[in-house]
């Protein structure tokens, strides 16, 4: 069968009637979008590869690290340094407990010597009959007070009631210091003992 026309011209005339230009934008966007998202992935992929070497790197550095001290602990090692901690942690209690035994033992002694201290001061110098009576060297109490003075201890009153001390002065030649301490009767016979002590 005969054409009317030429092949060519009806050709040309079918590419006229179709409007292509449109498609050929869209596909050109497509294959841009494409492209973009295809750039995005790579670096994103490339991104993820950096930080995964690193972390890489940092479990290699800790599992060495890890390692390291895993061989140099001994466990022997450790239950000997705590059984050693805890026998000097049971040696320190002890003497602390020792020490406060001590000083309120010193204590006691100490307010023993206030009180006869404070007895022969209302006696006076000359003493009742029984005391003239006594020996100085053979009375105890008498021996306790001339020690206790002699450790450089003075007792005064506070020219309050009849029996109350209100000052000591602490004297020690070693140091050369003198230490006037006002008593209060807020604190302990312990801690003015404790003071007396460390001060001589």
């Amino acid at each position: 069968m005969l054409l009317s026309e030429e092949p060519a011209t009806l050709i040309h005339h079918t590419i006229n009637n179709f409007n292509i230009q449109p498609d050929k934008l869209a596909i050109a966007r497509v294959t841009e979008s494409l492209s973009t998202l295809q750039q995005a992935r790579d670096l994103r992929i490339r991104e993820a590869e950096s930080a995964l070497k690193k972390l890489s790197r940092q479990l290699n550095t800790l599992s060495s690290q890890h390692d390291d001290l895993v061989q140099s602990h001994s466990a022997n090692d450790h239950a000997s340094r705590i059984a050693t901690l805890d026998t000097q942690k049971f040696r320190t209690a002890k003497a602390a407990s020792d020490a406060e035994i001590e000083a309120e033992r010193l204590a006691q002694q100490a307010a023993d010597l206030n009180a006869r201290l404070q007895e022969l001061e209302l006696q006076g110098v000359e003493g009742d009959e029984s005391t003239r009576r006594r020996d100085a060297v053979d009375d105890e109490v008498l021996l306790r007070l001339k020690v206790y003075r002699s450790l450089g201890i003075d007792i005064e009153r506070d020219g309050g009631e009849a029996g109350e001390w209100g000052r000591a002065v602490v004297r020690n030649d070693r140091k050369g210091d003198v230490h006037v301490v006002n008593m209060d009767k807020k604190f302990s016979r312990y801690f003015y003992a404790n003071y007396f002590w460390s001060t001589l």
